[in-house]
């Protein structure tokens, strides 16, 4: 007899409009991933509300949720700052991001369906066009795309996951190299589609591997003469 009213409860909630709050933080979060908001950057919750036609209140709470995912440092007596990362914390996520791109290129090998392989194909080209675009993070979406397409195409579902949780944080280090790596990184890519066609697990994997471990050398080039930061 309870079964009906608990679904139709359950609907309700799903059908709900995102709260301000989850609003407000997804807002400033996404300025933060494509540097519209820079590391090291003073954020000033009265400014923000106003940019963003909210009260203070969303926002003072979205620094406080930001803060506790380490993309914004608050500082007493200070104020609230984008997180500046270190070196170290971009080795560490982009060694752990090697990892997982490395296994789904072997696994898509294995498993890519013909349709995976257009779809790969066709956002590859699109990658290639956005290289020219002057927004830059066209070209970090557009790759962001790819490897996206990558692990939906290596079939494991876990591993994908995994990749989902780490991609705005590979995003955000991403964003300031991608001029830098250019047209490479998709002469790359195109090499791993072809692989991946092949059926060649052992050289989709390799070429996956090389190519993170390229990205991975250039962001510490960058940051070694200070670009890494904004």
């Amino acid at each position: 007899m309870t079964t009906q009213p608990l679904k139709t409860a359950a609907a309700g909630r799903v059908q709900r409009p995102v709260p301000l709050r989850e609003a407000v933080y997804e807002a400033i979060l996404d300025l933060i991933i494509t540097r519209g908001l820079p590391p090291g950057r003073h954020l000033v919750e009265s400014e923000l509300a106003e940019q963003l036609g909210v009260s203070r209140q969303p926002v003072r709470e979205a620094l406080q949720r930001l803060s506790n995912e380490t993309w914004v440092d608050l500082r007493p007596g200070y104020g609230a700052f984008v997180h500046t990362p270190t070196e170290s914390e971009a080795d560490q996520l982009l060694a752990v991001r090697a990892l997982l791109e490395t296994e789904s290129a072997r696994l898509a090998a294995r498993h890519a369906d013909p349709a995976q392989v257009s779809l790969l194909r066709a956002l590859w080209q699109a990658g290639v066009e956005a290289v020219d675009d002057p927004n830059v993070d066209a070209v970090v979406v557009a790759n962001a795309d790819f490897h996206r397409g990558v692990m939906q195409a290596s079939g494991n579902h876990v591993l994908a996951e995994l990749a989902a949780q780490v991609d705005r944080r590979v995003r955000w280090y991403y964003a300031p190299i991608a001029r830098a790596r250019g047209a490479a990184s998709w002469d790359e890519h195109a090499r791993i589609i072809d692989a991946i066609a092949a059926g060649d697990a052992d050289t989709a994997a390799g070429l996956m591997r090389e190519h993170t471990e390229r990205t991975r050398h250039t962001y510490h080039e960058r940051f070694d003469t200070g670009a890494a930061g904004g």
